[in-house]
């Protein structure tokens, strides 16, 4: 099977208007390209005036807020620190047993008041 060529022969005669051609589309696109639109830079607003504030103090963590309550002399009921945390009560003995006591050895002490359990941090090292 024979292969043919992809281009084709052409006469004088179309060799030579397509040049021409050629050269009368460049005016015409150059005229075009000069009429074209530039890019507008979008119109930026104004800044909002910003409000100086002073940092706010970052709010306590819940351990730190338990073991001020367990260190006041009255120290805390089991309700207290459910209250005060918004946890659950076994996860408030957990805090205890497991932060408080092992984790940070504090010497955390229960007893039993008017049929309450009331726990406090006592002074002195855990044993």
């Amino acid at each position: 099977m024979k292969r043919t060529p992809l281009t084709t022969k052409t006469s004088k005669s179309t060799a030579q208007a397509k040049p021409a051609a050629k050269s009368a589309a460049k005016p015409a696109a150059a005229a075009k390209k000069s009429l074209a639109k530039k890019p507008v830079a979008p119109k930026l607003l104004p800044r909002p005036q910003t409000v100086s504030v002073a940092p706010a103090t970052p709010p306590a963590s819940k351990q730190s807020q338990l073991i001020t309550l367990l260190g006041s002399s009255s120290g805390a009921t089991l309700a207290q620190m459910m209250t005060l945390t918004g946890w659950q009560a076994h996860t408030v003995r957990g805090m205890l047993s497991g932060s408080l006591r092992k984790r940070l050895g504090l010497n955390v002490q229960s007893r039993v008041e008017e049929s309450n359990r009331v726990y406090r941090i006592v002074a002195g090292s855990a044993k």
